[in-house]
């Protein structure tokens, strides 16, 4: 018996690893849609793989793109905070002074 590719298991490996890369390099926060894709693309390939009784090639890429997936939604979520607080401080600034009346708006 021939064994086949893991259905699913090569596009959660390409998200995890996009999720990472467009996070850090150009997407910021909105790069974690990435990752629920590819930790929901190796769950499915999970379950195919309990399935099937050795049937399929590349359970390995499946595993390793949900702890890309994974890290990637961290750093997703620490890039979100990090942009609200960034934000909100510069809010808080502007708010207080335009209330004391050393800025006028």
């Amino acid at each position: 018996m021939e064994q086949e590719k893991l259905p699913g298991a090569s596009n959660a490996l390409l998200f995890g690893i996009l999720s990472i890369v467009l996070t850090l390099l150009c997407c910021g926060p909105f790069g974690g849609v990435f990752s629920i894709l590819g930790i929901t693309n190796a769950n499915k390939a999970e379950k195919i793989q309990q399935q099937s009784d050795g049937q399929y090639l590349g359970y390995n890429d499946a595993k390793t793109g949900k702890v890309l997936s994974y890290i990637g939604l961290v750093i997703a979520v620490i890039y979100l905070i990090c942009l609200v607080l960034f934000f909100g401080t510069i809010l808080a600034i502007l708010g207080f002074a335009a209330e004391n009346g050393d800025w006028n708006l």
